[in-house]
């Protein structure tokens, strides 16, 4: 299980995760899908969900893409 964020359950991280649970099941995609998709581990993947981890740049990048989104609209869709 990867250690959480210092930042967990901040609302911005819980917004993005949110974003990605919401966008990930609206295309029927399992979490475990996507994190292969992305080369995630599954579990810190569930913690990106639950607003747990602090994602960077190169993440938020792959979880857009393998998600067929632009970043711009993954964060539209968080509300950032």
């Amino acid at each position: 299980m990867p250690i959480n964020s210092p930042h967990a359950q901040d609302k911005v991280l819980i917004a993005f995760g949110a974003a990605v649970r919401h966008i990930r099941k609206e295309n029927g995609i399992s979490q475990e899908e996507l994190a292969l998709k992305c080369e995630i581990d599954r579990s810190y993947m569930g913690s990106i969900e639950r607003g747990q981890q602090n994602s960077g740049l190169l993440h938020i990048s792959r979880i857009a893409n393998a998600l067929d989104i632009s970043i711009a609209e993954l964060m539209s869709t968080a509300g950032l």
